[in-house]
């Protein structure tokens, strides 16, 4: 299951984000409204909950949060963008990964 936070998840909403991969959560990041979806078995349909909830495109970039370590992946394949100078799928600019760190700790980190 997928969802929208824009604060803490509750540990139910928690558990249902991980219902899909178990040990991690696919999210995309809006990193200009500073909220994010996660849950499910692709990045491209967080980022659908995210468009369809005003964010636009070029804010919203993909990660993955393993909540066992607190770990951020910053790889995915909605990332490639070879016009914003990103043309992997690892998240190349440091800034928007420190945007993405700092959105993910604030509404994931140490549950």
């Amino acid at each position: 299951m997928i969802h929208l936070l824009h604060s803490r998840p509750t540990k139910k909403q928690l558990e249902e984000m991980l219902e899909t991969l178990n040990t991690y959560i696919k999210l995309a990041v809006d990193i200009r409204r500073g909220v994010l979806a996660g849950g499910g078995m692709l990045h491209a349909d967080c980022e659908a909950v995210l468009l369809d909830e005003g964010s636009h495109q070029e804010d919203i970039w993909g990660a993955d949060w393993i909540p066992s370590t607190q770990e951020i992946r910053y790889e995915a394949l909605i990332n490639i963008r070879p016009h914003r100078k990103n043309p992997s799928m690892d998240i190349l600019d440091a800034t928007i990964r420190d945007r993405i760190a700092e959105i993910v700790t604030q509404l994931l980190g140490v549950l």
